[in-house]
């Protein structure tokens, strides 16, 4: 054999390896599954739920970034943009889609595909509003969590009520871009225990100064806030406006009686986050949404921030200061 040619037969064999590795590496790239995450709100609205999501993930076996990379996609509270986000995850070909925020997502994602799996967590009866045929048995590419949140207003006006008994009539404030059932449910409780519900739609965050701003001036002495995906992701704003405005409230999110609100009662957002996740894991590894029952969440806490009742001049009947979950004093 002549040098040359050997010398290039050398050559050849020494770059074989460094050539196939960038394959190589593509082709494990390629084999690390993707989670499409829709939104309805913000990247920064809920970091405790967010880490109890990949926490649930976890517990699967899966690790973001590790052996799991995950496309985020938010509306930023705009739910109209959600259709054209849960098509754009369908395009990436993603393994499962995550719809989180409520219902509104979950909707966008059942419209946008038949075949990926959608995995969502729900403030309605999901059998109700007509996400999937049954709990037990949902059938199609759905599966997920029901969030006891529209279930539990009676419970919260009652409370509020217990409070303050003389509240003939209750202010309701309400997201305009909420569930129907939400907003049923209320005056259905409302009327159940004798007290006028004043509804009052609020759309974005400029107008929530106003509008508390006119409740005190009205003199309104207690403050229903409806179930709403926008508002859980302000609840921590609510909280401090109802403080700032001396207006007793109730809301379903702890972060909103650590704030300043009065009391809140309600699901623990962050569990239904790692529901979530562990069912994203479960079809990961071959479950099929259609087998894996919807899960319901059974878990309520109950906050009562004693300090605001004083700042309120309210007296808060022991009773049900023995109920509560917490008591911030």
């Amino acid at each position: 054999m002549k040098r040359r040619a050997f010398i290039s037969l050398l050559g050849g064999t020494a770059a074989a390896p460094s050539l196939l590795w960038p394959v190589a590496a593509r082709a494990q790239q390629a084999a690390m599954p993707v989670i499409g995450f829709l939104n309805q709100t913000t990247a920064d609205a809920y970091p405790d739920a967010m880490a109890a999501f990949r926490a649930g993930l976890r517990e699967t076996g899966f690790v973001e970034n590790e052996n799991v990379a995950v496309i985020y996609r938010w509306a930023e509270n705009h739910p109209e943009r959600l259709p054209a986000l849960a098509a754009d995850l369908v395009r990436r070909r993603v393994a499962v889609i995550a719809a989180m925020g409520g219902g509104n997502a979950a909707f966008a994602a059942k419209a946008a595909t038949t075949t990926v799996p959608i995995v969502f967590n729900s403030a309605n009866d999901p059998v109700k509003v007509g996400l999937v045929a049954s709990l037990n048995r949902p059938g199609g590419n759905l599966t997920g969590v029901s969030r006891l949140s529209v279930e539990l207003m009676p419970k919260r006006l009652e409370l509020l009520r217990e409070v303050i008994p003389d509240a003939a009539a209750i202010v309701y404030l309400v997201d305009t871009n909420s569930s129907v059932a939400t907003a049923v449910s209320a005056q259905e409780a409302a009327r159940t225990i004798g007290v006028e519900l004043q509804t009052i739609r609020v759309s974005a965050d400029q107008d929530f100064a106003t509008v508390f701003a006119g409740m005190a001036q009205n003199g309104a002495k207690a403050l229903l806030i409806g179930s709403s995906t926008y508002f859980n992701s302000r609840s921590a704003q609510l909280g401090e406006l109802s403080l700032r405005r001396k207006l007793p409230a109730i809301y379903q999110e702890r972060t909103f009686a650590t704030a300043g609100g009065l009391m809140s009662y309600g699901a623990p957002l962050a569990d239904s986050y790692r529901g979530v996740g562990i069912y994203v894991g479960r079809v990961l590894k071959g479950d099929r949404p259609a087998d894996l029952p919807v899960q319901q969440q059974t878990r309520v806490e109950f906050v009562v921030n004693l300090k605001t009742a004083k700042a309120l001049g309210l007296t808060i009947p022991l009773p049900l200061l023995g109920r509560a979950d917490e008591v911030i004093e």
